[in-house]
């Protein structure tokens, strides 16, 4: 077991539906929503558009084994050439959730969020992907205010293919409390916890076609 910490947000958020007493049957998390890209968009891209893309779901390594944390993005982004570093349109989703396993007599505690992609920034084998809270689900409501506030969270994700080089690992921001600023468009912290289960398909700026 690796013995990672977690930003304090992170764990704030991560940890929310363990404070959540709950009664209720564990809901189904439905599946995220997919985002393929718009071919007419791509179509139209001028010449020298680069295009990012990241997809897959991974489970990642956690302090408590017992935890279920997975991330599952579907994110896309155009570049308008190679000296740029934030894209001019990103769009997809992304969610994660949580699942806490049953104990002291009471039901397993499920919760997730999904979230619209509104930046996706990528090099080499690393990306970072932001967006705006727009669904939560399971049976502890433990993010319900997020919802609200419509929250922006970050994930930055390092895909390793070479499996003989140590695991691929995502970061995760947490939510902003009340009172404090939202978090910026393409920021998150370093990807620090492996992905043990799972895996992600990251394009890096490639030429649009």
């Amino acid at each position: 077991m690796s013995g990672f910490k977690l930003p304090h947000h992170a764990v704030a958020f991560l940890a929310a539906t363990a404070m959540v007493a709950t009664t209720a049957g564990i809901a189904s998390a439905a599946k995220a929503p997919a985002s393929e890209p718009d071919k007419a968009e791509r179509a139209s891209a001028s010449p020298g558009t680069l295009v990012s893309s990241l997809k897959g779901r991974g489970r990642m390594d956690y302090p408590d084994a017992g935890h279920d944390i997975q991330v599952t993005v579907d994110a896309h982004a155009t570049f308008k050439g190679t000296g740029w570093t934030r894209p001019d349109k990103a769009w997809g989703t992304f969610r994660i959730s949580h699942r806490i396993p049953a104990a002291n007599g009471e039901p397993a505690k499920v919760n997730w969020g999904d979230f619209d992609v509104d930046c996706l920034t990528s090099g080499g084998p690393t990306a970072t992907v932001t967006g705006r809270i727009v669904r939560t689900g399971g049976n502890v409501g433990a993010w319900d205010d997020y919802l609200k506030r419509k929250i922006r969270m970050g994930i930055s994700f390092y895909v390793n293919e070479d499996a003989g080089s140590g695991p691929s690992r995502i970061g995760l921001s947490g939510g902003t409390e009340a009172g404090e600023p939202l978090l910026s468009k393409c920021m998150a912290p370093a990807a620090d916890a492996k992905v043990i289960k799972g895996g992600y398909d990251l394009t890096d700026r490639a030429a649009a076609r």
